[in-house]
């Protein structure tokens, strides 16, 4: 049995080229899915922005009736996180403590070259709270659910959990999302996409609420690496890329030993070793390595790390306020900020300058860091919304192993490794920061490996 391919960016803007389909058209398939009352757009989006969606759409399809293309994601459906602004809009970053906040008055950087270059906003997608949990669970707006067996209700991922399910539902082609320790990676993992986070520095994150200046990174949500690397250049301000895919011949891709296999379940080892097998017959060369340092990151982190002490910062003022209209799940992880002090904080800072050298020296003959985006399947909603215990069990495990390249100041790349029908599972790739086009091109040939049937 086949299965149709989604549709990519590059597919539809050869469609818009070719006049086989309009922006308008387009942008309405998505509105008719974000607005239908049997679907999860009432939980995917906590605002949808119909009346200038379709007025951007008739705007496109315009300007490439006169021979005008701004970009190859022009005319095309995208939607943004609930944390970066959009000028006339509240950010509420999911949450309702910020419900009466005045509207921004500009938009995000990230957002205003998404519109210079064509792109249609149809919406701001659900998130985790202020982005501070992997699990995609929002008691506020109501939980997106997975695509993957909807009926049971699972976990969408998070923190970008309404971007990830916008895109799978094609209520969006793709999304924009952040990444503080596996927000992007985790909800693509979760739900069977293609997710990209960038070396932080590269992308701007003015007119964004941040979690963590010193971890946050944005990054796109789509339905291949191409489209990733398309999103990720406008986002940047860099010119479209020209990619080659890198060769699996000869390629060296180190698999830590350490930490990042613990905990894996039976669907995600089964998926994850085929992948391997599969690269290693395309000629990759996979070497199991140590990385003790991988180990000892809890305790750097062990009283709340950069998160812990720049959320309680930026929130402190809105919690004396406010306390009562946040999630206690949420309001409790940042209030063990109030307890680090300046000299822990000088102390993290040295830390993670040791940590990140000791990495990159373990790393540096290899082209890139393999390994499960996250070790397990997505889990049922009910179980975690029922107990503190387990939420806090699985949130801890979804994290660990995206949260390491946000330390590393790296970048890295989430795609589907599962066959179809099955439960998604991701497959990450990763580098020291600065080797994004390396992991893009890497993120390319595999993707075209394990695509073979």
């Amino acid at each position: 049995m086949t299965t149709t391919p989604p549709p990519t960016l590059h597919t539809l803007s050869e469609a818009l080229r070719k006049n086989s389909v309009s922006s308008a058209a387009l942008t309405e398939a998505a509105l008719e899915r974000a607005l239908a009352p049997s679907g999860e757009g009432s939980r995917v989006f906590t605002e949808i922005y119909a009346t200038a969606a379709r007025a951007a759409a008739q705007a496109s399809d315009l300007l490439r009736a006169s021979g005008q293309v701004r970009s190859p994601i022009d005319g095309l459906p995208i939607s943004v996180k609930d944390l970066f602004d959009v000028a006339g809009s509240t950010t509420r970053a999911g949450s309702v403590a910020l419900r009466d906040a005045a509207p921004a008055a500009a938009s995000a950087l990230v957002v205003q070259r998404l519109t210079a270059a064509g792109a249609v906003i149809v919406g701001r997608t659900n998130m985790t709270e202020f982005a501070y949990s992997g699990l995609g669970i929002n008691p506020h707006y109501g939980t997106p659910r997975n695509p993957w067996d909807r009926a049971n209700g699972r976990i969408p991922g998070g923190s970008s959990s309404g971007a990830a399910v916008s895109v799978s539902d094609a209520m969006a082609v793709a999304a924009i999302g952040s990444d503080t320790g596996g927000s992007v990676r985790i909800p693509a993992a979760l739900c069977g996409l293609t997710g990209f986070k960038p070396t932080a520095r590269r992308v701007s994150l003015q007119g964004v609420l941040p979690l963590s200046t010193q971890l946050d990174s944005i990054g796109p949500i789509a339905n291949s690496v191409a489209c990733c690397a398309t999103l990720d250049a406008i986002l940047a301000g860099e010119p479209a890329p020209e990619l080659t895919p890198f060769s699996l011949h000869g390629l060296r891709l180190a698999l830590p030993t350490t930490l990042v296999l613990d905990g894996v379940d039976s669907q995600v080892a089964a998926a994850f070793a085929n992948a391997r097998r599969r690269l290693q017959a395309a000629g990759a060369l996979i070497e199991e390595i140590e990385i003790p340092e991988f180990a000892a990151l809890a305790a750097i982190n062990a009283k709340g790390g950069f998160s812990g002490a720049e959320a309680y910062a930026w929130h402190r003022t809105l919690i004396a306020e406010r306390a009562a209209a946040y999630d206690p799940r949420v309001i409790s992880r940042i209030l063990r900020g109030k307890d680090i002090s300046a000299a822990d904080l000088i102390d993290l800072f040295a830390s993670r300058k040791q940590w990140i050298a000791a990495v990159e020296r373990r790393i540096s003959g290899y082209d890139a860091l393999l390994m499960p985006t996250v070790p397990v399947v997505a889990p049922a909603i009910a179980a975690l919304e029922a107990s503190d215990d387990a939420y806090y069990a699985a949130n801890g495990l979804i994290l660990r192993n995206p949260s390491v390249i946000n330390f590393l100041d790296g970048c890295a790349l989430s795609l589907p490794c599962h066959a179809a029908g099955e439960a998604p599972v991701g497959l990450m790739l990763a580098g020291a920061g600065g080797n994004d086009r390396k992991i893009l091109e890497i993120g390319l040939a595999v993707e075209a490996a394990l695509a073979i049937s």
